[in-house]
């Protein structure tokens, strides 16, 4: 495997700059998610380092050799894509062996054969080698999609959302396996995702993008509870952070510089209130099973949280909300220390 080094990279199309400034070493073995909305240079980032797309400034690193020039057969990558992009008149087998029956690998098919069932065992999908690609669900495509980048024993793997279109069951399943399989191989892995879950649960680190800015990286951890920024704030965390003005609810720790607070489910504590003195009221109660959401009114703002289902509340509730060890922001957004 191999580390990456990117420096300086920018990428424009026509007038919109898709990435900017772009610095990011990834350790050999490490698993990196970039994470943002559609339109925050993820996508372009992996095709810059596949060699997909040529950068207008800065430079790539595999390995510790220059590849920002390189062709991307000469950088010992593998794309996994969003769409599977399988053969669909060849076999599992097939369109997992394609790869290696190139004129460049020039391997015997005893030990195509080999690598084939190695790896189809590994993402577990060995029973279905003889089945055509169009006979398998969408989870098996997609376990035959990555087993087609594993044969190659690539450098690096880049991974283009790869599990969005799975329904929640296959993909809180599919986390699991790349994740077993990541540690298995200690692959490096570069991964661009808009869903939170995938990055916080696989993920050594996190990296937050903005409009082709690299606004943040850490761990998972550190991205959750020490956010640069509101925008990075609002990335993680389900339900989604409440952005509260200065003042809206006691904060008498908050920072002189502090305008805006953060109140995540934990920073939180309701209770019903008694004596007349209310800081809100229930609006209502989302019913999830093990665990409810309690969206509530403050004034003319709205805050959503989570409760125990046996939290004694009900819609028209008054509640009394205090604050606990928030985070806090300035009034360009940039987080401050309480």
């Amino acid at each position: 495997m191999a580390d990456i080094r990117i420096r300086g990279v920018g990428k424009a199309f026509g007038e919109r700059q898709a990435v900017a400034g772009l610095d990011l070493d990834i350790a050999d073995g490490e698993f990196v998610v970039l994470l943002g909305p559609t339109g925050a240079g993820k996508t372009t980032t992996l095709r810059l380092v596949a060699g997909l797309e040529r950068p207008d400034a800065g430079s790539i690193h595999i390995a510790g050799r220059d590849a920002t020039r390189l062709e991307p057969a000469a950088r010992d990558v593998a794309f996994v894509f969003q769409q599977y992009s399988l053969y669909p008149h060849l076999s599992v087998f097939d369109n997992l062996a394609f790869p290696l029956r190139s004129p460049a690998r020039r391997m015997s098919e005893d030990a195509v054969r080999s690598r084939v069932e190695h790896v189809a065992r590994l993402v577990r999908i060995d029973h279905k080698l003889a089945n055509r690609a169009t006979r398998l669900s969408g989870g098996e495509m997609q376990r035959v999609a990555i087993g087609r980048a594993l044969v190659r024993k690539p450098a690096i793997f880049l991974m283009d959302e790869p599990l969005s279109s799975l329904d929640a069951k296959l993909r809180a399943e599919l986390r699991l396996e790349l994740k077993r399989i990541q540690a298995e191989l200690g692959a490096t892995v570069l991964y661009v995702t808009h869903d939170q879950i995938e990055a916080m649960t696989m993920a050594d680190r996190i990296g937050i993008l903005a409009d082709g800015v690299l606004v943040q990286i850490g761990t998972p951890r550190q991205i959750y509870t020490e956010p640069a920024d509101i925008h990075v704030a609002a990335r993680l965390g389900q339900p989604a952070i409440n952005l509260l003005p200065r003042g809206l609810l006691p904060d008498g720790d908050a920072p002189a510089a502090a305008a805006t607070i953060g109140a995540r489910t934990e920073h939180l504590t309701i209770a019903k209130a008694a004596n007349g003195h209310a800081d809100g009221a229930v609006d209502r109660i989302e019913h999830l099973g093990d665990q409810n959401h309690l969206h509530l009114t403050v004034a003319d703002r709205r805050l959503i949280t989570l409760i125990d289902p046996d939290t004694p509340l009900r819609k028209g509730d008054p509640v009394t909300i205090r604050l606990r060890a928030p985070l806090f922001f300035d009034a360009a957004g940039r987080r401050i220390e309480g």
